[in-house]
């Protein structure tokens, strides 16, 4: 038998239930996963509330790392016996052993650790995409970053930095702007009360080219009014709530903005995607571009504390459950 965290109906961290059921076995294309460490990112919640509709019951999570221990037919990419780690679903992580397709797995480098690979995955690859592909972020550029001391967050400050940008970070702490600063954000707002006022000030008028805002109703309005003419509003997250329908005229009456809702799921969708997005991100982590933060463990069994304590903004970087 193996051990999994089961939903039988939406709502509270309370429906989140400890519970055995039977081992999987690998099909044709799959793999058997052996967990040592599962991530816990801010989608686990959408899901757990049904704000993200899934089958009950279910298991949650979308991303994990441990050891294959079994292969079904057809499978080239790993090996039982390998290291591995993936993220960005199906869901089902929340569990002692998986089964998952094998063509979602990487092969975790040496001097990479579990719970590093198990944070860095979901929230890495997403800093990845958005710096890369979303908007290529360019030497001398001046970016804003919405909850800079979380997991994402810290990844886009450093990798920015790194790149030779300037980044504005936005927190709700001084202790979370502290972090920021620590982790490369150049200036730090308190609050989104004022930001685009500080946003102009600080940048001297010009504004930005682009924001990633994972904070989602909340942050809407105050990202869009931070925007230069032509900038790009990246919202990727919601956790603060869903944006409301947005009306295509306040884009062109803003300074013809551009407005993107980015999934990892989209950007990894094929298999060379997937393994040049976590090769450049393995890369990065490797030199010591990018210190992944693992600031909370908690026992996968005790998977509610760990979402109390997400949802009500105690928890910075990364945080891991451990089967």
């Amino acid at each position: 038998m193996t051990k999994a965290i089961r939903i039988h109906a939406n709502g509270g961290p309370e429906v989140m239930q400890w519970e055995d059921v039977p081992t999987p076995e690998p099909g044709p294309g799959e793999a058997l996963v052996r967990h040592a460490a599962v991530g816990l990112n801010y989608i686990d919640v959408y899901f757990r509330t049904g704000l993200y509709k899934a089958p009950l019951p279910s298991t949650i999570g979308m991303e994990g790392a441990g050891t294959v221990l079994a292969v079904g037919a057809g499978v080239t990419e790993v090996a039982a016996g390998d290291r591995v780690a993936y993220a960005g679903g199906p869901i089902g992580a929340y569990a002692t052993e998986r089964v998952i397709a094998a063509d979602r797995l990487v092969k975790v480098p040496e001097g990479i650790d579990f719970n590093t690979a198990a944070a860095m995955m979901l929230q890495g690859m997403t800093a990845q995409y958005l710096l890369r592909r979303t908007h290529t972020v360019k030497p001398g550029e001046t970016i804003l970053v919405h909850a800079a001391a979380g997991g994402v967050g810290l990844i886009l400050c450093q990798w920015a930095k790194h790149i030779g940008a300037t980044v504005i970070g936005v927190v709700s702490t001084q202790a979370k702007a502290d972090l920021a600063r620590a982790n490369g954000a150049d200036h730090v707002v308190i609050g989104h009360a004022n930001l685009p006022a500080e946003v102009k000030r600080i940048t001297g008028g010009a504004m930005v080219p682009v924001s990633y805002d994972s904070v989602g109703k909340d942050t809407f309005m105050a990202s869009i009014d931070s925007l230069a003419p032509l900038g790009l509003m990246v919202s990727y997250g919601n956790a603060s709530g869903p944006v409301p329908p947005v009306d295509l005229g306040l884009l062109s009456a803003k300074g013809s903005l551009f407005l993107t809702r980015p999934t990892l799921a989209t950007y990894t969708s094929k298999r060379s995607d997937l393994v040049a997005v976590t090769n450049d991100l393995f890369d990065v982590v490797a030199k010591g571009v990018v210190k992944i933060q693992v600031n909370q463990t908690f026992a996968l069994k005790d998977a509610a504390a760990a979402h109390i304590a997400l949802e009500a903004r105690k928890t910075t970087g990364s945080t891991v459950l451990i089967p």
